[in-house]
């Protein structure tokens, strides 16, 4: 079965041929294709092909190639963009593979340089050592790369004090359109001179740059027009108003001009990134704390937190009700919803930093005060310590826990990043809400309300034609409203291609056809991320899903009623990439990414590749060979299920997978050794000294592994010296208390009986000593190993037999351990 059906063969051939000329690598596979059709936006298209470039000399190849073949190349980092902005039918280019090294730290002047694959939070862990800091800090810190922040002028929660990437972007090293490389940095009136006498690509930049720029009519219609200044987050269209800001253009001003104000923010559509230097900042006080304002109304927030702002606080975020009540839904998140008192309408987290102890206690009980009086909120808990990661680590799973709301409809990423000055928020959002009654819909809202940006995200079906067409008439009806209130339609998630088409709303035409032709300029070939910013598509084409598409009902052995069946359980998927995060941030998820760093082994991968060939062949969604492949690499681990902000258990996906492929493949003789694994160890357990000494000798291992197809890498589980089940029979009458406090049961599970049996030793000897009467049944194997193998109806019967003995002998008195 195809999944597309255009001619490639002719792309194909000629890419082969720059596979061998180049040093990165190369792939055009359906699977591949289908991994990176998608981010965390609403679009889907299938790009031409994938190269990871190795170094700069290759970016030149592949630039030089697609002006050959008319091909727009997509730059591409963690993946994890709203407005599609890496989404396309070009040749996505991922810099995230090899792209990776932090070059140089100059401690003393305080800027660090990098290449674009570097990845935020893995950044500021490098910069400990030197007690710097690189101060925008997104919520998708522990994947997203400096080269998307840049293409993004992202910001993050502590944009009260640090800004924006662009407010800390030194320099860039790029390659442009033409294959030539180019440096750009602030600089003097002179040196610009220099600049547009170069009779060279760059110098047609600068020259060209130099005339829009120059054109009093033209910079009197931008200074009218663009966002207010006053609004920190500013992303719509080129910052061509800030280039405006500088010596040679404004004689009352002592800026340097720098072109990487206008780079930071055009999503890849004008150069690619091969270095970045950015300025730092000190690594923040020790002496912080929260301040968890809990608001009896949701609106309540727009007014309390210019209370807030007074107070100088570092960051000001708000979570809304029904956002606070998906976090229930994940199992990691329900442990951070510690601090949490009653039902708040919204909550507003306010940070403190100071430089001492007592001045942040002071602050503190400033704000409360000041809150009380204007009588805002019923609880203020102040969170420290350890603690205010776990509160931040609430309100970054906010765009993934929005996945756990069951159904069809969705909050939608669509209005979720326009800005506008704080003091306009209340009246601004009275408008929202209005327009939005008229249609009908609810809304979700949180996030950076210190700064005028809420991420508000209407709740909308993009399977149903009606809420597709609703959709653009929502964002058109936006546009409006963040005009009246001179905001701007992106604060820091980009224009892409879910805002482009609303852009001339914002700037009005004149400006638009201003950036249109910056386009031109800089890229004449639109080669670079065409289709994004400027001449996008209509904004409701190339969903994820085919609008009016009935979703697939697949009979499972799994119960997935809770998600509305398997498809769904797929679906909650976003895109977010929390699973992309390396061994360097920590956690489970994922340990095959983590281990490769390669995309196709995340789960963001797994479930993009389920999803996409069970929509295209819903009657038969269990017989793919690319599915199997993608799935055997999955551990089960369950990292996944317990940390990603969706709760995507692909580990359940997997073993409803497999025990159908197994009905119609057979099951592996591999598999079967792993499932049956407590049989043979039973065997093995008769002589534990000979059965250990034969799966340790290296020749005798060795071609056991090989025939039964495991890595030669990989250990056997050796055996303890006897079962815990002997153990047992011998030992617990002796060790069991006469009079026990309380009786418990112990379940045997096959891996303590037989390998790790020493724990289940140490446990019995533990609760023996505290008083209680340890008690054991003669259960069944725990049926994990089933599971992990995707044995289901085996595991079923398992479990069945397990719940049968342990019904009449477990109750609240009696648990089971």
């Amino acid at each position: 079965m195809k999944l597309f059906f255009m001619d490639y063969n002719n792309i194909f051939d000629r890419l082969d041929l720059l596979a061998k000329n180049i040093d990165g690598e190369i792939s055009y596979d359906q699977i591949t294709r289908t991994i990176y059709s998608t981010d965390a936006s609403a679009f889907k298209e299938k790009p031409i092909a994938v190269i990871w470039p190795k170094n700069n000399e290759d970016i030149h190849k592949i630039i030089q190639f697609a002006n050959k073949e008319k091909n727009g190349l997509i730059p591409r980092a963690a993946g994890t963009s709203l407005a599609g902005q890496v989404v396309g039918a070009g040749i996505v280019v991922d810099i995230s593979r090899h792209f990776k090294q932090i070059l140089e730290v100059n401690k003393e002047e305080m800027w660090v340089r990098v290449q674009p694959g570097v990845v935020l939070d893995e950044l500021n862990i490098y910069l400990k050592r030197f007690g710097l800091f690189f101060g925008p800090e997104t919520s998708t810190s522990n994947r997203c790369n400096l080269g998307g922040m840049v293409g993004n002028n992202a910001c993050g929660s502590h944009s009260v004090i640090y800004g924006s990437t662009r407010d800390h972007l030194l320099e860039l090293n790029v390659i442009l359109s033409d294959g030539s490389n180019a440096t750009f940095k602030a600089i003097s009136k002179e040196e610009f001179k220099e600049k547009c006498n170069l009779q060279n690509f760059e110098g047609e930049i600068y020259r060209q740059m130099n005339d829009i720029l120059s054109d009093k009519h033209n910079a009197e219609i931008i200074k009218k027009e663009y966002p207010n200044p006053k609004i920190p987050r500013r992303n719509t269209g080129y910052a061509i108003d800030l280039l405006l800001d500088n010596e040679i253009y404004d004689s009352t001003s002592d800026k340097k001009f720098n072109l990487c104000k206008l780079l930071a923010g055009s999503e890849g559509t004008l150069a690619i990134t091969t270095e970045i230097k950015l300025g730092l900042v000190k690594a923040p006080s020790p002496h912080k704390l929260l301040v968890c304002v809990h608001l009896k109304e949701r609106n309540d927030a727009f007014k309390a937190n210019l209370v807030a702002l007074k107070h100088h606080p570092t960051a000001v975020e708000m979570m809304d009700d029904r956002i606070l009540e998906l976090t229930k839904g994940n199992v990691k998140q329900r442990q951070n919803r510690f601090f949490l008192e009653g039902t708040p309408g919204s909550i507003l987290i306010v940070e403190f930093v100071r430089d001492n102890e007592e001045d942040v206690n002071a602050a503190a009980e400033e704000l409360i005060d000041d809150m009380k009086k204007s009588h805002f909120g019923y609880a203020y808990p102040i969170v420290k310590g350890k603690d205010i990661t776990r509160v931040w680590n609430l309100r970054k799973a906010g765009l993934g826990v929005l996945s756990n709301m069951v159904g069809d409809a969705k909050p939608v990423s669509l209005i979720e990043d326009t800005a506008v000055a704080v003091e306009d928020m209340p009246e601004y959002m009275s408008d929202i809400e209005k327009m939005l009654e008229k249609y009908g819909k609810e809304v979700v809202y949180h996030a950076h309300i210190g700064t005028g940006e809420l991420h508000i995200r209407p709740i909308l079906n993009l399977k149903d034609p009606s809420d597709v067409e609703l959709f653009r008439a929502i964002g058109q009806d936006t546009a409006r409203i963040v005009k009246k209130y001179h905001g701007s339609m992106s604060g820091e998630h980009g224009d892409g291609r879910l805002r482009g088409e609303f852009i001339p709303i914002i700037l009005g035409n004149h400006n638009y056809e201003l950036i249109k032709r910056v386009k031109k300029i800089w890229d004449p070939n639109t080669l670079l991320n065409p289709n994004k910013i400027v001449d996008t598509p209509r904004m409701n084409t190339s969903l994820r899903y085919e609008p009016g598409k009935a979703t697939a009902e697949i009979e499972t052995i799994f119960d997935f009623s809770s998600v509305l069946g398997y498809s769904r359980a797929v679906e909650k998927c976003n895109g977010s990439g929390d699973c992309r995060k390396s061994s360097v941030i920590g956690g489970t998820m994922c340990p095959t990414f983590q281990a490769t760093g390669d995309e196709h082994y995340c789960p963001r991968a797994r479930a993009n590749t389920i999803r996409e060939y069970i929509s295209v062949d819903p009657n038969n969604p269990w017989d793919h060979q690319e599915i199997y492949d993608m799935l055997d690499m999955c551990i089960s681990c369950k990292g996944c299920k317990s940390e990603c902000p969706s709760s995507v258990d692909i580990c359940k996906l997997k073993a409803e997978f497999m025990q159908h492929w197994y009905d119609k493949h057979g099951i592996p003789l591999r598999t079967k050794l792993i499932a049956y694994i407590s049989k043979i160890d039973a065997i093995g357990s008769v002589m534990p000294r000979v059965f250990n000494a034969f799966i340790k000798n290296k020749t005798f291992s060795s071609l056991l592994k090989k025939s039964i197809g495991f890595a030669k890498e990989r250990s056997i589980p050796t055996l303890y010296k006897t079962t815990l089940k002997r153990w047992i029979t011998s030992n617990l009458n002796k060790i069991n208390p006469e009079n026990p406090k309380s009786t418990v049961y112990l379940f045997v599970d096959e891996f303590t009986n037989y390998n790790d049996t020493e724990i289940g030793i140490k446990a019995i000897k533990l609760l023996t000593s505290l008083g209680y009467r340890v008690e054991v049944a003669k259960n069944a194997d725990s049926a994990r190993t089933f599971l992990s193998k995707g044995m289901l109806r085996k595991a079923k019967k398992i479990a069945v037999r397990n719940i049968s003995l342990f019904t009449s002998l477990i109750n609240d008195d009696v648990p089971l351990i």
